[in-house]
């Protein structure tokens, strides 16, 4: 059983953000009707969705009877997001049921002070009621030693505006009970332009997670944006027959023995965080 399966509901995003790597696939939704074929596939895969490759899933108008459906079947819903939607629909997703909302505080690199502090006030009153009503918050920085000192305002803001612990621990800070800040260094995307790293390379794709983009194509993990390493398309060919095709194995046997089977693997910098 998988820890987890990325579900990209849609490739569409609402900012262009200089650290992420985008993609030149159509714009598209994943269809309810879609959306359910995914969660009948995943039945015994996995108990955790998360909502995200490419795309930012508040953008999505059926994101709320997608998280009650993943609800009603079992799954828990964890979404990541830019955060610049919860303000106008964050109530909206917290009534359809919802584990755990990882937003990515480091996504807002433009606009003014006054823009800023209006994005921090509303991402932190939406943490406020999620984490109280039981919801797992993160606060993402993942921007570590590139954040041109607006991280230091961040936690400020934070402390000012959050009673708590304010713990250390492995991945960032406690605040309290349900609500938490996460540190990440900024990583270089996969991308067969850059150059070879070497086969030398270890992953956990495809051995406690895999991806699922918003047209039904099976990656073997959240980074390939672009979809380069196609496995299948699950509204095509059963999941159990894509996740056990030659492609698949290879790229796991070559995990087990710290060996990439995959070009794009090759050139991915956040797997090389892995040792």
């Amino acid at each position: 059983m998988y820890s987890r399966v990325y579900v990209e509901i849609t490739n569409i995003c609402n900012l262009h953000c200089s650290f992420c790597h985008g993609h030149s696939r159509p714009p598209r939704r994943m269809q309810f009707h879609e959306f359910a074929r995914v969660l009948d596939a995943l039945e015994g895969q996995t108990e955790h969705i998360y909502y995200h490759l490419m795309g930012e899933p508040l953008t999505h108008p059926e994101l709320p009877a997608f998280l009650a459906l993943a609800a009603a079947r079992g799954f828990r819903s964890v979404i990541t997001t830019n955060g610049t939607l919860l303000g106008r629909r964050g109530r909206e997703i917290l009534g359809a049921g919802l584990h755990k909302v990882s937003i990515s505080v480091h996504s807002f690199e433009g606009g003014s002070a006054e823009e800023h502090a209006r994005y921090l006030a509303e991402i932190a009153d939406f943490a406020d009621i999620a984490s109280a009503a039981g919801t797992i918050v993160v606060f993402r920085l993942w921007n570590r030693g590139v954040d041109g000192g607006r991280n230091d305002a961040v936690l400020d803001f934070l402390r000012g505006r959050f009673g708590g612990e304010w713990a250390e621990n492995t991945r960032g800070l406690r605040i309290r009970h349900k609500l938490h800040i996460e540190w990440g260094d900024r990583f270089v995307w996969p991308d067969l332009a850059a150059p070879d790293g070497g086969e030398d390379v270890f992953c956990y794709g495809l051995h406690d997670h895999f991806g699922i983009l918003c047209d039904g194509t099976v990656v073997p993990c959240c980074m390939d944006s672009e979809g380069v390493i196609a496995l299948g398309n699950l509204f095509a060919t059963p999941l159990g027959e894509i996740l056990t095709s030659p492609r698949a194995c290879a790229i796991t046997d070559g995990f087990a023995r710290r060996t990439a089977a995959e070009p794009l693997c090759r050139r991915c910098g956040y797997a090389r965080r892995f040792g």
